[in-house]
């Protein structure tokens, strides 16, 4: 008998969480202040800068603490 896949379960996303994520998948780098605060969205190839409204320190603390993105190697980078 085939092994069945494991079902993957995401966590509920909220509507801000979803965009970050995606525009994380799209090529771009959320960096914010020393605090988390002040999230900043840039696309790596060109260096396009764009702020997310419905983003917040609260929702960056939330993704990092539900394993979402994780500090980058710079001090305001952040990786999904």
């Amino acid at each position: 008998m085939a092994k069945k896949k494991a079902a993957t379960i995401f966590p509920k996303l909220t509507e801000a969480e979803q965009d970050l994520l995606s525009h994380i998948q799209n090529g771009y780098q959320l960096e914010t202040d020393s605090l988390g605060g002040n999230p900043l969205l840039r696309r790596l190839k060109d260096n396009e800068e764009m702020r997310p409204l419905s983003a917040n320190r609260n929702t960056i603390k939330a993704m990092e603490q539900r394993g979402l993105i994780s500090p980058g190697k710079s001090l305001r980078g952040w990786l999904a």
